[in-house]
């Protein structure tokens, strides 16, 4: 048997146990709460950065303020401004020909003689069959004088004396007939001398001494080509929707491949007025003067047209277009950071840049690439871009880096 505590002992442990379980749940409780403060608070910073990351980052830029003014590079090709393939007109063989390939020659200079030996016996023929029609007719109109004399005394009938005259107008018209028909062979004569119609070069030589030269061919070619060079003509395909800012007397650059460095004027002279269903492009015609013979027919060339207004229009990416049921429109950021979106209408495509006819100002902050269910007063993030006078350059940073 246990001695018994005194009273005071008896009494300071009925006290201490339940000051021990108070401790206990307080302790309990407080870790309780501060757990559940802590979830909450986690809570809350996920819901803050959930709803920090709903808000999309934007790159926001303003329009370029330029002028309308782009330059086309384009290729095209040289061509003679006057050309002329000739072919013989009498059939015959070659005696002679006395220009080659890259001669200058005048007009009205030989370039080939032609031996038509069946011609020329033709044109006798036909000079025999003249001089055989004039006799006739000379006889026929000194027999008509006699019956005409010969009438008022009844010697002849009016019968014989009209038959007379009517053989009279027939001889004479046997001697025109005969006369024309030497008068052509005469002309195709000449043409046994093959000669330039114009001052040029001749580009193509397709004859030779002793060449047979058959004028009822199908196959026959050319036996010379003359090309007037003193300036040429350039051919230019222009893309449809440039067509109408290149108007006659727009100026042109051209340069050649096999004169580096050096340049050449040209004007806008003719459109063709239609688009090439196949390319989508119009033909323009232009001419370059070429005195000093440094430009070649049929060449190749690179040629930049300066086309469009002076006047100042506005300029922005094409990812920055948005359109939709509503029709074609731009995402701006207002100054409380919220999607304002502006109806546009476009001036000109360029390509990886619109230029905007109206519903953009140059202080308009446009979005470069909206997303797509971007609608207007969404809440948006404005990334601003990089200030190059304020970015450490790449020196600054080595210096940097050495001192570290």
């Amino acid at each position: 048997m246990s001695p018994e505590l005194p009273t005071e002992q008896r009494a300071r442990s009925r006290w201490t146990m339940p000051l021990t379980a108070i401790l206990f749940i307080g302790v309990a409780a407080f870790c309780a709460f501060t757990g559940i403060e802590s979830r909450e608070q986690s809570v809350a910073k996920l819901r803050t950065v959930a709803a920090e990351r709903a808000v999309p980052n934007v790159a926001v830029s303003m329009p370029n303020v330029q002028p309308s003014i782009t330059v086309l590079d384009l290729p095209g090709r040289l061509d003679a401004y006057s050309r002329a393939a000739i072919f013989a007109r009498v059939s015959g063989y070659v005696t002679s020909w006395k220009a080659d390939i890259g001669t200058r020659v005048k007009a009205g200079d030989v370039l080939a003689e032609i031996d038509a030996p069946d011609l020329d016996q033709q044109l006798f023929q036909a000079q025999s069959d003249l001089t055989n029609a004039k006799a006739n007719a000379a006889l026929a109109k000194v027999t008509n004088a006699r019956y005409q004399a010969l009438l008022p005394q009844s010697y002849v009938t009016h019968q014989a004396a009209d038959e007379k005259a009517a053989d009279l107008q027939a001889k004479n018209a046997l001697v025109k007939s005969a006369q024309a028909n030497v008068d052509r062979l005469k002309a195709l004569s000449q043409y046994k001398r093959i000669v330039a119609p114009f001052d040029g070069i001749v580009t193509v030589r397709n004859t030779d001494i002793g060449n047979l030269i058959n004028t009822g061919s199908a196959t026959g070619s050319e036996m010379f080509v003359v090309a007037d060079v003193h300036k040429l003509r350039l051919y230019v395909n222009v893309p449809q929707n440039y067509v109408p800012l290149v108007t006659e007397g727009t100026n042109a650059v051209l340069t050649v491949p096999e004169r580096p460095g050096k340049t050449y004027t040209a004007k806008v002279e003719r459109s063709a007025g239609a688009v090439d269903v196949a390319s989508g492009t119009t033909r323009m015609q232009l001419v370059v003067d070429n005195t000093a013979g440094e430009l070649m027919p049929g060449a190749y060339a690179n040629v930049q047209l300066t086309v469009g207004d002076r006047h100042n229009v506005l300029v922005i990416p094409s990812s920055a277009l948005i359109f939709n049921k509503d029709g074609l429109h731009v995402a701006t950021v207002g100054s409380d950071n919220r999607v304002v979106m502006k109806p546009i209408t476009i001036g000109r495509d360029l390509g990886a840049k619109i230029e905007i006819a109206s519903g953009l100002a140059p202080e308009d902050r446009v979005i470069e690439s909206a997303p797509d269910d971007i609608v207007n007063g969404d809440k948006v993030n404005v990334k601003e871009p990089p200030n190059p006078a304020t970015a450490p350059s790449s020196l600054n940073a080595a210096h940097g880096s050495d001192k570290g």
